[in-house]
């Protein structure tokens, strides 16, 4: 059965927890939506993890169109939310009109957004406009420049005290979910509690409604950056290394063979 933003609320009203995962192409979100995942997020981080670019700042709204609309084709009931990069939605006007794109286009079923209080306009805006869209708070990556770098947030009392405020006034202005990046846990427990809507996690905790992580991590495959809170659930880079170590050692057997067989023709010669 599809998923839609009434069965996911229902999810954290019962208690039941929502799994969420970052995938960017058909396969990855075949097999997902097979396997019962509630989310598939096409997350702008595919900027690095795809693309091979250092941070999220250089994808597109094409580029988000072009890989949601990939997942969309192998997806027939998992909820797909498309993130809206950076610069695209800095302004009310381009936020809605670069969204109904990601979801005419890329056939999302919802955005997301980076951005605290000042973006409480646009995510009025997008709900008024029939656009679901969730609010990402705490470390946010479009912001890495102005952050110093990919640190927790919400550590002290006073930048604890407005994440939680912009979580309650984005809820209020019509975000059907919260995303919290890197905050402490005892801060996104708070969130979670006091919020509702459902509040997923990444880096915050175990007691948000649920968790996301990007599908490469999971696997193994993303050998370069593992952050800490990132746990690897199956070792894809050991079982190609087997592969590759395989294939040469047979291909190494067969040789052998081969030459054996025409060194017994010359002898026989």
């Amino acid at each position: 059965m599809k998923k839609t933003i009434l069965s996911l609320q229902k999810q954290k009203e019962n208690q039941e927890k929502i799994t969420m995962i970052t995938a960017y192409e058909y396969s990855a979100a075949k097999l997902l939506d097979s396997l019962g995942v509630d989310i598939i997020l096409v997350g702008d981080s595919l900027g690095m993890v795809v693309l091979g670019h250092k941070d999220t700042l250089s994808v597109r709204v094409k580029d988000i169109i072009y890989h949601s609309l990939a997942v969309s084709r192998g997806v027939s009931n998992a909820f797909i939310i498309a993130d809206l990069p950076f610069a695209s939605y800095q302004s009310v006007k381009k936020a809605v009109k670069n969204s109904a794109k990601i979801l005419k286009k890329g056939r999302a079923n919802a955005v997301k957004l980076e951005g605290g209080l000042e973006y409480i306009p646009q995510i009025k805006a997008l709900s008024e406009a029939g656009i679901p869209v969730m609010a990402h708070l705490g470390l946010m990556p479009q912001y890495v420049n102005l952050l110093g770098g990919y640190k927790v947030q919400g550590k002290d009392e006073n930048s604890a005290q407005r994440i939680l405020q912009e979580a309650l006034e984005a809820q209020k202005a019509g975000a059907f979910a919260l995303l919290l990046e890197c905050v402490p846990s005892k801060l996104a427990k708070k969130i979670t509690q006091e919020a509702k809507i459902p509040v997923i996690g990444i880096g915050a905790g175990k007691d948000c409604d649920g968790q996301v992580l990007v599908w490469q991590d999971v696997i193994g495959l993303n050998t370069e950056f593992k952050p800490k809170f990132v746990k690897v659930f199956a070792n894809t880079a050991e079982g190609l290394r087997q592969y590759l170590s395989e294939v040469k050692r047979e291909n190494s057997q067969l040789m052998s063979i081969a030459f054996k067989g025409l060194k017994c023709k010359l002898l026989k010669k």
